[in-house]
């Protein structure tokens, strides 16, 4: 039944025929539950947004790995570390696949001035020395990525090998895979825990110079106050940009026809192969490959997009476009100076509306702070989601190609069924029948679940989510998601 707010009850949504009991899907915490009152009141009192923008298809189990992720990182950084004043962290529940979130305000305003000068302490410190806290928040992020990079999945042998006697290591490789996934999965939340270090400031520094613009300029468009951090340059344009360097050399070796012709991929690089010029052109594919083809086709938030290092082709189509520009005459660069003018332009015109030099000065400092945190803003997604996520996925794939050996299910991507804390237990399943020399229970148990998870998984695709569930509130004091 609706509410006065026209959305439906967070505990009225009728379940799809077929589907029932999908709720083990996911982790119990994300259910909306009606047999407590207190959290029956409380989820029927908030507003529950649908979030199409990050998830704008429902989530497989293992899927939901970033959002338990963003769910811990947002939430402390605002309620636990930065102490943003007027909210507290962004509560998650899932229905039918489909992640719904809520802002959760600070319960008492009398405790709002004291949490403002708790943020402005220690936000302070960030905005005041944030180029050497990049410079360090850079270095973690490429440290885990190598972590992660180096990670062996072991394999399961017959028999261990002499060394484990002879060297006295004491464990075996059973307990390595156990370990092995563990340092998986704690990987990926901390580069998450990485990812929002900054975030949350980045997108204040813009907020408020949106806020300030807004009130100074009633009828300013918002695409203007973007424009006024634009024409800077970030990472994530650098694999467009080794893709037209690679067009470039091309042409500039004379071998773009060779590389214009349709054919696979291997194909291509066994022609390259035969002359000192393709030889050339194909080592400089190799280096731009890392990191730069570490970028997914989508999102990175999907198992099912695949990144450019995956699938060779879809760089290479788009080496293929720049030469035919190139070909044509056209000019392959980006037009930074025309942006630069343009946004000088803008600022300048607006600054020079402002009544009052307090104006002016408050105007120049928080566009100074908007234009310093921007790169962070846009670049923490290719170390993020981009890079980081492109490995891990493929580091999945090893961990399930494990239990496609051991017979649990017959499909690599079957394992995008089950969420994390489920594999960790078949795992378990998976080691002690092969330390004990029996056969696992995962096919008898596994099975038939993942045959039916992929018909609730249709299911999910075909049901229209309402936009939002539950009461909305006066007022959302979120001032970031």
């Amino acid at each position: 039944m609706a509410n006065g707010s026209g959305f439906p009850s967070p505990h009225e949504l009728p379940t799809i025929p077929g589907t029932e009991g999908w709720e083990r899907m996911y982790p119990y915490h994300y259910r909306f539950r009606a047999d407590d009152p207190e959290r029956k009141r409380y989820e029927e009192s908030t507003v529950w947004f649908c979030d199409a923008l990050h998830y704008p298809e429902p989530l497989y189990p293992f899927d939901i790995i970033w959002d338990e992720a963003w769910y811990l990182a947002l939430s402390q950084y605002n309620t636990r570390i930065f102490i943003v004043p007027p909210a507290l962290g962004i509560d998650h529940r899932v229905v039918n696949g489909r992640v719904y979130i809520s802002p959760v305000p600070v319960p008492d305003p009398a405790q709002i001035p004291e949490r403002v000068e708790a943020f402005l302490k220690r936000a302070g410190y960030y905005y005041q020395n944030w180029d050497e806290l990049y410079a360090k928040w850079e270095a973690k992020m490429k440290g885990v990525i190598e972590d992660l990079d180096a990670l062996v999945i072991p394999e399961l042998p017959e028999r261990e090998d002499e060394s484990v006697v002879f060297e006295a290591e004491g464990q075996s490789s059973g307990y390595k895979l156990l370990t092995a996934y563990d340092r998986l999965i704690n990987l990926g939340i901390l580069a998450w825990q990485y990812h929002f270090e900054f975030l949350n400031l980045g997108y204040a520094a813009y907020v408020t110079l949106v806020d300030f613009c807004q009130k100074a300029f009633p009828d300013i468009p918002l695409q203007r106050i973007t424009q006024m951090v634009s024409g800077i340059e970030v990472i994530l344009y650098q694999p467009d940009e080794e893709l037209k360097a690679l067009a470039k050399m091309a042409c500039e070796l004379g071998i773009e026809d060779e590389i214009l012709k349709e054919r696979p991929v291997q194909e291509l690089f066994d022609a390259l192969e035969q002359t000192s010029d393709g030889r050339l052109w194909e080592q400089r594919f190799e280096k731009a490959k890392y990191p730069w083809f570490y970028i997914s086709t989508g999102t990175g938030w999907f198992h099912h997009d695949p990144a450019w290092i995956d699938e060779l082709e879809i760089p290479l189509t788009s080496i293929r476009m720049y030469i035919q520009k190139l070909k044509r005459g056209e000019s392959l660069e980006r037009p930074l100076g025309e942006l630069k003018r343009e946004r000088d332009r803008i600022i300048s015109e607006y600054r020079d509306l402002l009544p009052s030099e307090d104006d002016k000065q408050t105007f120049d400092q928080l566009l100074a702070t908007a234009q310093m945190v921007f790169p962070y803003v846009e670049n923490h997604m290719f170390y993020v989601e981009h890079w980081f996520h492109s490995i891990f996925w493929n580091k999945m794939r090893e961990v399930s190609r494990r239990f496609v050996e051991a017979g649990f299910w017959d499909d690599v991507e079957d394992v995008w069924l089950l969420n994390r804390h489920e594999i960790r237990q078949a795992l378990w399943d998976l080691v002690t029948a092969w330390a004990t020399g029996v056969k696992p229970m995962g096919k008898l148990h596994w099975g038939p679940e993942i045959a039916w998870r992929k018909q609730v998984m249709e299911k999910f695709k075909a049901w229209t989510a309402p936009p939002a569930l539950g009461t909305v509130p006066e007022k959302i004091t979120e001032p970031f998601t």
